[in-house]
């Protein structure tokens, strides 16, 4: 098979911006679905996947009816669970808590949440479905779950850059038995 590129967009800023928002379907501000456009104008891609959370979903589907493309929803890119977490502050939470999830995501997964492994499992399912160019709306969880899944890059690695609202990051991607991938760029400031 032919390598691709994908293109990872992180939603642009929601509603209440800092919180540790997993699967609480918080919308987006205007100003964020504006950016992510803006972003997105300058790319190629033949298809446009997204999560299933209006914060990345209003997004990818305005950006899709400006190329005339379909928004294909598919709720494997949503963002990690954070279970009791989610919803809450970071300043909120133990200090401990937080630091041991940090440094041990699948070993210390927030309170009724989701282990990191698990995350990178399902992203790398949603991924085995792209084989053409491709811009992927989803959340700065499951677009580094995406990173570490394509480069083998660990919870370390993937964490070590800022990856704010509306960055993007693309990647040549080689499909197979299990895919590989090269980062080839990353955007991280405002369009």
């Amino acid at each position: 098979m032919t390598d691709f590129v994908l293109h990872l967009m992180r939603h642009g800023a929601p509603q209440r911006p800092g919180l540790m928002l997993g699967h609480l379907d918080e919308p987006p501000l205007a100003s964020g679905v504006a950016a992510c456009v803006e972003r997105a104008g300058a790319l190629a891609f033949k298809q446009i996947r997204c999560s299933d959370l209006a914060r990345a979903l209003l997004p990818a589907r305005e950006i899709a009816g400006q190329c005339g493309l379909a928004a294909h929803i598919d709720p494997r890119w949503r963002e990690l669970d954070f279970g009791a977490w989610d919803g809450m502050a970071p300043q909120q939470l133990p200090n401990d808590a937080l630091a041991r999830f940090w440094d041990a995501p699948d070993a210390f997964p927030p309170p009724g949440g989701e282990m990191w492994s698990v995350l990178v499992r399902r992203v790398g399912e949603a991924l085995a479905h792209i084989r053409e160019d491709c811009l992927v709306v989803a959340h700065g969880g499951s677009i580094r779950a995406a990173v570490s899944y394509l480069t083998g890059l660990d919870h370390r690695g993937v964490w070590a850059f800022d990856l704010p609202y509306c960055a993007l990051i693309s990647l040549r991607v080689w499909p197979g038995g299990k895919s590989a991938g090269q980062i080839i760029a990353l955007e991280t400031d405002a369009p």
